[in-house]
């Protein structure tokens, strides 16, 4: 399993050609994509604050995203918000990323991401 971060998995459910060719290629590889449920909660505010234009409404397009090939809804454990409240403070401070790379911690599997932050922290194996 690889998890994708918010954007990675957007980029993916939208066919936009803005993964990178090595996350494309994990992306073909792999047998299960991970996706946070809090990648739901920023899918939707993003979409209602107007800074993520999707091809449908922001139901239809999840629903649609969430039964893509591979994709599989995270749980949400208790594991791995533990893991993501104590990431430190040399990690970002954005709630989504400490959730979403928490539970690639605490399933031991990597990352998805752009963010150049998340890889710079180190910790996580990031694939972009």
């Amino acid at each position: 399993m690889i998890v994708l971060d918010t954007h990675a998995w957007v980029w993916h459910a939208s066919k936009y050609a803005k993964l990178s060719k090595l996350a494309q290629t994990h992306i073909e590889q792999i047998s299960k994509l991970g996706v946070h449920p809090v990648s739901c909660w920023e899918v939707a505010w993003l979409f209602y604050h107007q800074r993520l234009q999707l091809n449908a409404e922001v139901v239809a397009w999840m629903d649609e995203a969430l039964k893509r090939p591979k994709i599989e809804l995270l749980p949400f454990t208790p594991a791995a918000a533990i893991r993501a409240a104590g990431l430190g403070g040399a990690f970002p401070s954005d709630p989504a990323d400490r959730f979403i790379v928490g539970s690639a911690l605490e399933m031991n599997v990597p990352l998805i991401t752009k963010d150049q932050r998340i890889s710079d922290w180190g910790r996580v194996k990031t694939i972009w």
